[in-house]
This record gives C-alpha cells, structure tokens and sequence, in this order.
C-alpha cells in the first residue's frame, strides 16, 4: 500500500514538472508534427475498421432486441447516441493506450536505458522539450480527430445495418440520427476525448521516463502504461459522464 500512494505522488510529481517546464518554454513543433503523423495517420486504418465494425454489430444487435418489442424505429437515436457519448470515445481512447501508449513507453525508454536522456541533459536541453512535451501534445490532437472520425465511421456501419438488416427508410434513419441530438452530446465525446489523450500520453511518458532494471525493464514499463491508462478511461468514463450529466441537468 506504501509503495502504490509513493508511486502516486510521484506520477503527481512528475505531471506538475512537465506543466511547469511548459510555462517556461514552447516545445519543438517539427518533433509534434512527427508525433502527428505517427499517432495519428498511422492509427487511422485501426480505427476505422474497428469502429466500423463496432457500429455494425451495435446497430445488429440493438435492431434485434427492438425489433422484439415494435421498437425499431427508435435504433437510429440509440445508435448514435451510443455511439456519439460512449462507444466512440472509449474504444478509441483503449485502442491508442494499446497502440500508441505501448509504443511511446517503449519508445522513452529505450531512450532512457541507453542513455539518450542524459545526452540531452549534457548538451544543455531537456527531454520534457524534446520526447515528452511533443507526444503529449500530439497525442492531445489526434485524439478528438480520431474519435470524430470513428464516431462518424461507426454511425455510418449502424446506417448500412439499420436500412439493410432492419429495412429502415435511408431519410428516416439520418433524420432520426440527427434531430435528436444536442450540443451536450457533440461537447461530451469532445470533452471525453481530450482527457483520455492525458489518460494515454502521461501514464506512457511517465513510466517509461522512470522505468527501472535496464532493457528488461522496459517490457514492464510499457505493460504498466498500458494497464494504467486503460483502468484510467474505464474509471474516468464514469466521472466525466457524471460531471457532463450534472451539467446538462442544471442546464
């Protein structure tokens, strides 16, 4: 229990260093360009298939269930706001912590484990403006992309299941999908998906900055990143739904 509330307040430590070092100075924007084009292109044909995937079998399965009870008319709603709030998010936010969080904890610790942080420090730069700022920040731009992209994906998968399977009327269906959305809706999956991008980059950064026992340890590092930050956006789904529930109610 010890060891878990040091780790703790450490990992805190560590998230109030690269805050402080980003007051003082801007990272270097070609490294997040690359990081971009790493987290983001190279995640994008992951994501569509997925998401595409995710919306057919939603949009299968709810159709079935409806159908039971004359509900069918209501699966373009369900759909998408299940997709928009929920699904959207959450599987793209765990399919980069597998992907992308994996790779970056990996990736700075190797770095460390060979030194290359202390090649920084000795030139006179700082790894938090030259590995870690860049992938934090990139990841905090690829991530709301990626997820628009997969919830329009996904919303597009129920479309072809919901017109062909359940043999709703193409107008309807868009027309339903629509209308019954709300700003809160589109301001949720945003929300949500800028901080599972904290959820996946700090955890990575973090634990393969301090990673221990040389080569060997890197594997338990990016095993560790990976663990924490998909408990992170099951966990974190919960609250921020709440918080936007709350929001939405006193409205």
């Amino acid at each position: 229990m010890t060891n878990i509330l040091a780790q703790i307040g450490h990992f805190h430590l560590f998230i109030w260093d690269v805050i402080r070092y980003r007051r003082r100075q801007l990272p270097d924007w070609r490294i997040v360009l690359d990081q971009v084009y790493r987290i983001g292109n190279l995640s994008l044909p992951l994501v569509l298939i997925t998401s595409l995937s995710i919306g057919m079998v939603m949009a299968l399965q709810f159709g079935l269930s409806l159908e039971r009870f004359g509900g069918t008319l209501y699966l373009p709603r369900v759909i998408t706001l299940s997709i928009l709030k929920e699904m959207g998010p959450v599987f793209t936010g765990l399919i980069l912590a597998a992907r992308v969080g994996a790779g970056m904890a990996s990736e700075i610790g190797s770095m460390v484990v060979t030194q290359q942080f202390d090649a920084f420090r000795a030139l006179g730069s700082s790894p938090i403006k030259k590995v870690l700022l860049p992938r934090i920040i990139a990841c905090l731009i690829c991530l709301p992309i990626l997820v628009g992209i997969a919830n329009f994906v996904a919303c597009f998968g129920g479309f072809l299941v919901g017109t062909s399977e359940m043999r709703l009327d193409p107008e309807f269906y868009v027309l339903k999908a629509i209308s019954n959305l709300k700003p809160m809706d589109y301001l949720s999956w945003i929300g949500k998906s800028i901080a599972f991008s904290f959820f996946i980059s700090l955890p990575a950064c973090y634990f393969g900055t301090y990673v221990e026992n040389g080569t060997s340890g890197v594997g338990t590092a990016t095993r560790k990143a990976v663990v924490f930050s998909s408990i992170s956006i099951l966990i974190g789904d919960f609250f921020i739904t709440k918080i936007f529930w709350l929001i939405e109610k006193f409205l």
